[in-house]
């Protein structure tokens, strides 16, 4: 997808400013974040919605992302961090991403005796770290922490939500098993989840290996509006630094 510099910082600005207030970006905070005109983001709004990367909700002026908006993004997130880049300094900050990983380092490392405390005690502080639900597969069962956190997103207060939310939390362990995504890291934004498609929820996992099976998962699931840089981040660090906790 050809797009300019300027279109990726006003798309990230969207994407980081949607998680932090879950309400559309107008053209008018964009402007004062760019010291540029209105006019000029609206234009280049236009053509980000052009590309189907945002969209207008009916009830605003402003612009929220679409699922093939944030998987530009992820993508984009993983060049950069692959080669130890990061793509804002809002809350992809190295400070705080440093501190969140000490926070997993320390719980897991006090439970390295007990493979199934290490990773529950990983998965709570996802959940804390996150705001989303943690998930993780311990000897053949999925352990879940946050249930609350995730029902208490603006965006799961309908039925319909909460009942597709539903459906790919039953089906996940089952999928899991019988797909075994073998990346090491794995992103599935809004529709590309295996079940649960309608429910606006990205899961997070990471593989790694476990006394329980080479193919263990730790992860989060929330909405497809979070702060995507963060938390995958915070996931991939879970998962490396529990394989090399329990290399027993």
């Amino acid at each position: 997808m050809n797009m300019t510099p300027r279109q990726m910082q006003i798309l990230t600005a969207i994407i980081e400013q949607y998680a932090e207030v879950a309400s559309p970006v107008g053209s008018i905070t964009l402007a004062k974040l760019f010291g540029v005109s209105s006019a000029t983001i609206r234009s280049e709004m236009s053509k980000l919605e052009e590309m189907g990367l945002i969209t207008q909700p009916h009830t605003s002026a402003g612009r929220i992302p679409t699922d093939k908006g944030y998987r530009f993004y992820v993508n984009r997130l993983n060049e950069l961090q692959e080669g130890g880049e990061y793509l804002l300094n809002a809350d992809n900050s190295r400070d705080n991403f440093i501190r969140g990983t000490q926070a997993i380092s320390s719980r897991v490392s006090a439970q390295h005796d007990h493979a199934d405390q290490a990773i529950r005690s990983a998965v709570d502080s996802l959940v804390e770290l996150t705001g989303n639900l943690g998930v993780a597969t311990i000897g053949g069962q999925l352990y879940m922490s946050g249930i609350a956190n995730l029902f208490a997103q603006p965006e799961f207060e309908s039925g319909a939500a909460v009942q597709s939310i539903a459906q790919l939390l039953d089906n996940l362990e089952p999928w899991l098993k019988e797909v075994a995504p073998n990346k090491p890291l794995n992103v599935y934004i809004g529709s590309e989840n295996p079940v649960g498609k309608s429910s606006g929820a990205s899961l997070i996992i990471s593989k790694f290996s476990s006394p329980y099976s080479e193919n263990t998962y730790i992860g989060v699931l929330g909405p497809t509006r979070q702060s995507y840089g963060k938390v995958i981040r915070l996931v991939r660090h879970a998962g490396e630094f529990l394989e090399e906790k329990l290399d027993f």
